[in-house]
Parts: C-alpha cells; structure tokens; sequence
C-alpha cells in the first residue's frame, strides 16, 4: 500500500529490509530540504538516477536507513521513492499548469 501526502510518501515495501532480528516493512520518505540534497544531482534525482536516490534516501527515510540497506532494496520499492522524489523538484505552478494542459 502507497499513501501519498504533499510532503511524505508512506510505501509498504515488495521485499522488507532486514534489520538485526526484525524487519522494516513499511517507509516513510519525507521531501527534502536543500541541505539533504548536498553531494547528489537535482538532475540526478529528477531522472530517477539510483545513485542519486541511494544517496538521498538515508537522509530523508523513517525509519532511518543505512547505506548498506539502501543498496540492497527491492529495484520496484526504489522506483517508488524515485517517482515521489522526482515529483518533489517540481514547483507546484508547474505541476497545476501540466495538469491543466492535460485536462486533469
């Protein structure tokens, strides 16, 4: 399950990270702030770019995730982060103005 706000993105992940004895089954990723966007590509981030991502999600994920964790998450659960973080660097005039000129 995906539950959406304008800010946060809460996903139930397709494979569960392992943590110690337990698992993280759901994430939270919250937009960033620009400080969280040091060391990585707005352009990166924009095109979904995994580097970009894994870079960014350990900043940004609730629970906080590692490194290590984030390398090895299901490619279906990063694209979901991608999409949300992607949506993010868009203005909000922008994105009216898209769906307005798509009917929406």
């Amino acid at each position: 399950m995906t539950t959406e706000t304008n800010d946060r993105l809460s996903i139930t992940l397709e494979t569960p990270i392992k943590r110690g004895d337990s698992q993280i089954e759901q994430l939270v990723v919250r937009k960033p702030c620009g400080s969280e966007l040091r060391g990585t590509s707005l352009f990166g981030v924009a095109r979904m770019d995994a580097d970009a991502i894994m870079t960014l999600l350990p900043r940004i994920s609730e629970p906080p995730l590692i490194t290590a964790e984030v390398l090895r998450m299901d490619p279906a659960d990063l694209v979901q982060v991608g999409v949300f973080l992607a949506e993010q660097l868009v203005p909000k005039s922008l994105q009216t103005a898209a769906q307005e000129a798509l009917g929406n």
